[in-house]
C-alpha cells in the first residue's frame, strides 16, 4: 500500500491544471490502483478518515512538505531505444542522410546481445530518473535484442510499449529483412511479450519503420498482425519534406502517407503515428475517424521536420501526446520536450495557436495516455486508476532552481516545468510501486 498526503497536481482537462491541496491518496497494495483520493482533508482529521474508511489507524502515510508535490508520470510516446548512444549529437543532416550516416550503423550493433543489455539498462534507468514512467519504444530489427529491451523494462518496473522494427527495402544490405522474415519476427515478438506480461505493464507494438523502408506487402502483413493480436501500431507519418517527397516517388498513385497506412489496415484506434508535421486537413480527418493519433516530437521536428506541428490548428479530438524522439531529439527528458513544444508554438502568428506549459503538461501525461490507449489506467489521479507518479521536491540540496520569495503553488509547478530537472524528482512510482533508480 502507498499512502501519501500533500499536494497533487494533474491536468485532467487540456490547458487547465488542477491543484489538489491537503490530499490523501492511498493505493491497493496488490494492484497499485488508487482506492482513496480525498482532497481538502486537514491533517488532524486523517485518523477519523482512516477509521471511517475501515483502514488501519497505523497506516504508514508519507507527508509531503510545502515545497513537494506529486505529478502523474511522464509518458514518452515516441523514442528510439537503440539510438540512445548518440543522443545529444549528430543533428547536422537532413533525415534521409541522417538515417544512413548515423542511425542504421548504430542500430546494426544490436545484433550483439551483450551490447543491447548494457545500453538498454542505462537507457531505462535514465528515463525513469527523468520521470518517464511509460515509454513507447522503437527497437531495432533484431528479435533477441528487442526481447532484451522488453525484459529490461519489466525488470526495472517501467511501463512500456515496445516494437520490433520491421523494414524490407531502402535499408543497408546487412540491416534489412525479407518481407516474410519481418512479419515472422514481429509475430514472434508479440507472442513473447504476451507470455511475459504478468503485471500488465508491457505491450508489444507492430512497428513498420516508415513507408520508405516498407513494401506494401509488408505493411499489409503487419496490418493483419495488429488486427489478429489486437495490439497497437506505431510508425512515422508525414514527418519531413524529404520523407514526403520520397513516398511520392515510391508511390506516385498514393495521395499521402495516411492514405497508404489506412489502406493497409495500420490506422486504428490504437495507432501512434510520430511527427505528422505535414499532414493535410484531410489526413487529419481520416486519423480522427479511425481513432489514431500523433506523437508530437518538438525537439526532433526542429531539426528534421521542416516545420512545426500545429497543435491548436487541428481538431480537439485528434489524440496527441509528446515524445522525445531520441536520438532525433537531443534529450531523453520529457521536460525538455514540453519546453520545446511551447517554444515551437510561438512561431505561429495566431495567438490562438499557442501551446502554454499547462497544455504541454497535459500532452506529456493524460494526453499521452489517451494516445496510447491507457487513459483509463494512467495519466491523471482518479480512483480506480493505477498510481504512476513523480514525487517532486523543489528544495533538494542541489536543486536547479531557487525559491527566493513566497509564491503560490501554481507558480511553483510552472517553475518546475520550466527550470526543473531530474534533481527535483526524488521518487518515481509505476503501478503503485516505487521504481526510483
Amino acid at each position: 500500500m502507498v499512502a501519501i498526503y500533500g499536494t497533487l497536481v494533474h491536468t485532467p482537462v487540456k490547458g487547465k491544471v488542477d491543484i489538489l491541496l491537503n490530499t490523501l491518496i492511498i493505493t491497493d497494495e496488490h494492484t497499485g490502483i488508487i482506492t482513496q483520493l480525498q482532497s481538502n482533508l486537514p491533517r488532524t482529521e486523517i485518523p477519523t478518515f482512516l477509521k471511517e474508511q475501515h483502514l488501519p489507524e497505523d497506516t504508514n502515510i508519507r507527508y509531503l512538505s510545502p515545497f513537494q508535490f506529486i505529478l502523474p508520470g511522464f509518458i514518452d510516446t515516441h523514442i528510439h531505444a537503440p539510438q540512445y548512444p548518440f543522443t545529444g549529437t549528430c543533428t547536422d543532416l537532413p533525415l534521409t542522410e541522417w538515417l544512413n550516416k548515423y542511425t542504421f550503423p548504430c542500430e546494426k550493433r544490436y545484433q550483439d546481445t551483450d551490447w543491447a543489455k548494457s545500453i538498454y539498462q542505462v537507457l531505462v534507468r535514465r528515463l525513469l530518473r527523468n520521470g518517464t514512467t511509460t515509454a513507447v519504444y522503437f527497437a531495432s530489427i533484431h528479435l533477441e535484442a528487442t526481447k532484451i529491451l522488453a525484459d529490461t523494462t519489466l525488470t526495472m518496473g517501467q511501463r512500456a510499449l515496445v516494437g520490433l522494427v520491421s523494414m524490407d527495402r531502402n535499408a543497408p544490405d546487412d540491416y534489412i529483412d525479407t518481407t516474410e522474415t519481418a512479419i515472422h519476427k514481429a509475430e514472434t515478438f508479440i507472442q513473447y511479450c504476451k507470455e511475459r506480461d504478468s503485471r500488465q505493464i508491457l505491450t508489444p507494438v507492430v512497428t513498420p519503420r516508415f513507408i520508405p523502408t516498407c513494401t506494401i506487402p509488408l505493411l499489409e502483413g503487419l496490418g493483419q498482425l495488429a488486427k489478429k493480436y489486437n495490439v497497437p501500431v506505431q510508425s512515422h507519418i508525414s514527418e519531413s519534406l524529404d520523407e514526403v517527397a520520397f513516398v511520392r516517388h515510391l508511390h506516385p498513385d498514393v495521395e499521402s502517407d495516411t492514405t497508404l497506412f489506412d489502406a493497409c489496415g495500420l490506422l486504428t484506434e490504437r495507432s501512434i503515428m510520430a511527427h505528422g508535421v505535414h499532414l493535410s486537413d484531410k489526413d487529419v480527418q481520416v486519423m480522427v475517424e479511425r481513432g489514431s493519433g500523433v506523437a508530437v516530437c518538438p525537439l526532433s521536428n526542429a531539426y528534421f521536420a521542416n516545420g512545426v506541428f500545429p497543435v491548436k490548428r487541428h481538431p480537439s479530438n485528434l489524440k496527441m501526446g509528446l515524445g522525445t524522439d531520441v536520438a532525433g531529439g537531443y534529450s531523453p527528458s520529457m521536460l525538455n520536450s514540453m519546453r520545446q513544444a511551447v517554444i515551437s508554438s510561438s512561431f505561429w502568428q495566431d495567438e490562438q495557436r499557442q501551446v502554454d506549459w499547462k497544455t504541454a503538461l497535459y500532452m506529456a501525461t493524460i494526453g499521452g495516455a489517451e494516445l496510447i490507449g491507457l487513459s483509463h489506467i494512467i495519466g491523471s489521479f482518479m480512483i480506480s486508476k493505477q498510481l504512476d507518479a513523480l514525487v517532486i521536491d523543489l528544495k533538494t540540496d542541489n536543486s536547479p532552481l531557487d525559491l527566493l520569495w513566497d509564491e503560490p503553488i501554481e507558480l511553483l509547478v510552472e517553475k518546475f516545468i520550466n527550470l526543473g530537472d531530474d534533481r527535483c524528482i526524488i521518487d518515481v512510482l509505476v503501478g503503485g510501486n516505487y521504481v526510483t533508480p
